[in-house]
């Protein structure tokens, strides 16, 4: 039974946003491997399977390339094709530029960039080898609707994000007559403990009561990943807007906007 079930890949798929993608994608009948940076992720693999599939959790360092490329040998040494790669893991860190921690951005250019990039490679590779004939192979690149503002208190945050769009968009065209599909998924602000994470517990962000629900904003990634849909706004009709508005709106405009939401209240 399981051989003939799909089989994705999530990176980050312990919790939030990555999570829920995994789960979504467990109801469609695809067997799930995951990774995360703690033991969470063998909790959540019990979780997944509640759902009827087979879900194969991994726990490594998304910062380090040996960290990524352990979870990769762990996935190809599935022997499986690969239908989905959904490339989730990212972390934040917020906090005036001046007064941030290098160490603590560099990991995050890391994990956001050059691990998304490695994974990407692999994946990629690793479709174009296996050919249309195993099923469909899509890639969903978890990118963020700080992708299209500067984020002032996220300085660096934002341009990883940015240049995540950007990647996925610049793939889509490369694998578009291969058969392979690559969409972006853009959220807006989450209910996850993802701005808690990033040290952002006293900003506007600091309180998940008026974020999107992570469940919906993984639903609108995995049906706009199933549609062959080149990104989609995950997140509410207001989230939609952001994003609409942020295309006319100057970037000292956006600027001032998301520094208002970021920068710390004292």
């Amino acid at each position: 039974m399981t051989a003939n079930r799909p089989l994705a890949l999530v990176t980050g798929g312990s919790s939030g946003i990555g999570f829920q993608l995994a789960a979504r994608l467990a109801e469609r009948g695809h067997d799930v491997a995951i990774s995360g940076q703690s033991e969470r992720v063998h909790d959540a693999a019990k979780e997944l399977e509640e759902l009827g599939v087979e879900a194969y959790p991994f726990r490594a360092d998304a910062a380090t390339f040996d960290g990524v490329e352990a979870f990769w040998r762990f996935v190809a040494d599935l022997g499986r094709p690969i239908n989905v790669a959904c490339l989730n893991v990212g972390i934040g860190v917020g906090g005036a530029f001046a007064d941030t921690d290098l160490d603590d951005e560099l990991r995050m250019i890391a994990i956001n960039c050059a691990g998304t990039v490695h994974m990407a490679k692999r994946v990629v590779r690793a479709m174009l080898d296996q050919g249309p004939d195993q099923g469909d192979r899509r890639i969903l690149v978890v990118s963020s609707v700080s992708a299209t503002t500067p984020t002032p208190y996220e300085p660096v945050y934002g341009p990883t994000k940015a240049f995540g769009f950007s990647f996925a968009e610049s793939i889509r065209e490369e694998l578009r007559e291969d058969g392979i599909t690559v969409t972006a998924l853009l959220p807006g602000a989450t209910d996850s403990e993802f701005h808690a994470n990033a040290g952002m517990g006293d900003t506007v962000f600091g309180d998940n009561s008026w974020k999107n629900d992570r469940t919906e904003v993984a639903r609108h990634g995995i049906e706009a990943l199933f549609a062959g849909d080149d990104h989609v706004v995950g997140g509410d009709e207001a989230t939609k807007q952001q994003v609409v508005d942020h295309r006319s709106m100057s970037e000292p405009e956006k600027a001032a906007r998301q520094g208002a939401m970021a920068r710390p209240q004292r």
